[in-house]
């Protein structure tokens, strides 16, 4: 599986990682304005079909196979600007989206 983690998502991943968490879970959900909505959450342990990702020694990424088919060629960034900051995801699965960047449909 190819998912792009810029050096921004990693530096951020890593300063948020707790002492006991393991990974990270990134995936899709049914839901949003668009028909989808991207989730990002700490995970303890990985289920017997999650794809693993190392997107740095110490930062591990894992995603279910239901996600896998939307993002695959992704890329997770961390933007921070003046007046806002948070992960980004950029899709070439989506075929559209909404004004808040959280949804997309495919």
């Amino acid at each position: 599986m190819n998912i792009h983690v810029t050096d921004n998502a990693i530096t951020e991943l890593r300063a948020n990682k707790e002492h006991d968490v393991q990974h990270y879970r990134m995936g899709v959900m049914p839901g949003g304005c668009s028909g989808f909505k991207y989730t990002l959450m700490l995970e303890d342990v990985a289920a017997d079909d999650d794809v693993l990702i190392d997107a740095a020694a110490d930062v591990k990424i894992i995603v279910d196979p239901f996600s896998a088919q939307y993002l695959e060629g992704a890329e997770l960034d961390y933007v921070k600007t003046l007046t806002e900051s948070g992960f980004t995801f950029k899709n070439p699965n989506a075929t559209g989206g909404c004004g808040c960047g959280s949804s997309f449909s495919a």
